[in-house]
């Protein structure tokens, strides 16, 4: 845009105002005055750049973060299908994403007291990508944990197992936070997601203490807070109690004959494979 351009703008923009620019009693077009105005159009304009820029360049990590989350879960998928036709048993009942909102991201910085950049996304905001894997027992997180983290290209950044350490208010879950290549048409990028692996019940609880207290003005907070974390205990005992039941069933299962191990070998290849 030249400054011929900008000088119109400003002309038109006085004329939507419905001032006569023509009348030097109502409006001094004086060359100081027109100058001011190229001023003030050239910083507008410089500015709206700058933030068109960081749109285009913030949509572009989104998209980035997005692969990654295929990437991972992806991942789990093929593990699944895997133990299924190895130990005839899904580890894995259902996998859940999540892509972080432009607000949410903007709030936790802001909390952070971090600038809001595309750099500083990348570097201090961990999950702004998440998958959440909802296992059937206890030894199905760890166990599918150590099957993703033994992969040579994913990267372990951070682990926090709230199963062996639950938080004060009862949440218990494996947090990670992996970076995992993720290969676009011109450049190789790695990409951090948090992975979130717990069982049927931790989720359950999870999800409904969350309905439970999100943006809910609680005047027995306490109180209500002692009965959340109780039942947090009384989950984790069942989770607890059906591994046992699923162990003792396994262990007292007798020895099996020559011929139920070659039909348990047939059965594999007729397992849908989905």
């Amino acid at each position: 845009m030249n400054n011929k351009e900008k000088s119109l703008i400003s002309n038109e923009y006085l004329e939507s105002l419905s001032l006569d620019t023509s009348d030097s009693e109502i409006f001094d077009l004086s060359p100081e005055i027109i100058s001011m105005n190229n001023s003030i159009v050239n910083a507008l304009w410089d500015e709206s750049k700058e933030i068109l820029s960081f749109l285009v360049e913030f949509k572009e990590l989104m998209m980035m973060y997005k692969c990654a989350i295929k990437e991972i879960k992806t991942k789990f998928e093929v593990l699944d299908i895997e133990f299924k036709i190895r130990y005839q048993r899904n580890p894995i009942n259902f996998i859940n994403t999540r892509l972080k909102c432009a607000s949410s991201i903007v709030n936790k910085m802001r909390r952070k007291n971090i600038p809001f950049t595309i750099e500083n996304i990348e570097e201090h905001i961990h999950d702004v990508a998440g998958v959440r894997v909802i296992c059937s027992y206890v030894d199905d997180i760890y166990n599918i944990a150590k099957a993703l983290l033994e992969q040579d290209d994913i990267k372990l950044i951070k682990k926090k197992d709230y199963i062996a350490n639950p938080k004060p208010n009862g949440y218990r879950s494996l947090h990670l936070i992996v970076s995992v290549p993720v290969y676009f048409a011109e450049q190789k990028k790695n990409m951090k997601v948090e992975v979130q692996i717990r069982t049927i019940a931790m989720d359950s609880w999870a999800s409904l203490e969350h309905q439970l207290k999100y943006k809910q003005q609680i005047t027995n907070e306490e109180h209500i807070a002692a009965q959340l974390k109780e039942c947090a205990d009384l989950i984790a005992d069942i989770d607890s109690r059906m591994l046992d039941i699923r162990t003792q069933i396994e262990a007292n299962s007798s020895e099996p004959t020559e011929e139920e191990i070659l039909l348990k070998k047939l059965s594999k290849i007729d397992t849908p494979i989905e």
